[in-house]
């Protein structure tokens, strides 16, 4: 039986200038976190935003911060974004191969520690995370850009280390980001992730608050 699963909205994608506005609609529709992608154009071709924006929204909100780091060299950053409010830190296996390392950094912060990798990324390689991090992060699509479509490789990775887990007996939490929809939630949600990304799906619709209750309900499945 899968754990209680957590609804984890992109801001990525919502208006900027109702930023406010937004995270408040989510925190009525019952939502407990918020997705912050951090891009650095670097390690992906695009510029999201940084630490003054989680300390913003921090200041703002109580929800569990699942701050995601695309970024190259993230072990330079994650102390500035632990002070500002993150709950949780992602990294990626691409550029942070030592797993152990990174996370008993992140740990050292008295925040939670999360593994990420991209759809080419062989699954076997963040293995070692199970039982280590607190969140695997499986992309379902190439990270830079909100809107992209779902890729199957996501849903093959989620299946394999739900598995992985499950054989563990890990408490380590299994997270899908990208191109999640009305079509796909439940479908991944059955798959055994536990905590699922939304965010043009969210924002895109005329009443995000609404679409991330009905979203909230297949999480409970």
């Amino acid at each position: 039986m899968l754990k209680k699963g957590y609804l984890s909205p992109s801001i990525l994608t919502c208006d900027f200038t109702c930023l406010e506005k937004s995270i408040k609609i989510l925190e009525k529709a019952g939502c407990a976190w918020l997705h912050l992608d951090v891009m650095d154009g670097h390690f992906v071709p695009n510029i999201s935003f940084g630490v003054p924006i989680v300390q913003s929204i921090r200041k703002k909100s109580l929800l569990f911060l699942d701050t995601h780091l695309m970024i190259s060299e993230p072990e330079k950053y994650i102390k500035a974004f632990a002070k500002a409010g993150s709950n949780l830190l992602t990294v990626h296996i691409e550029v942070c191969p030592d797993i152990q390392k990174i996370v008993k950094a992140i740990h050292s912060l008295g925040v939670k520690a999360g593994i990420s990798l991209n759809p080419g990324t062989p699954v076997e390689l963040v293995e070692p995370a199970i039982g280590v991090a607190d969140l695997i992060l499986v992309m379902s699509v190439n990270p830079g850009f909100g809107g992209q479509s779902f890729m199957p490789v996501g849903l093959e990775k989620i299946k394999w280390l739900r598995k992985k887990i499950d054989h563990a007996g890990a408490k380590t939490l299994l997270q899908i980001d990208g191109g999640i929809n009305d079509n796909n939630l439940h479908t991944v949600r059955k798959a055994g992730a536990d905590s699922v990304v939304v965010g043009s799906a969210l924002f895109s619709d005329p009443d995000p608050g609404n679409k991330a209750s009905e979203y909230l309900k297949i999480m409970e499945l």
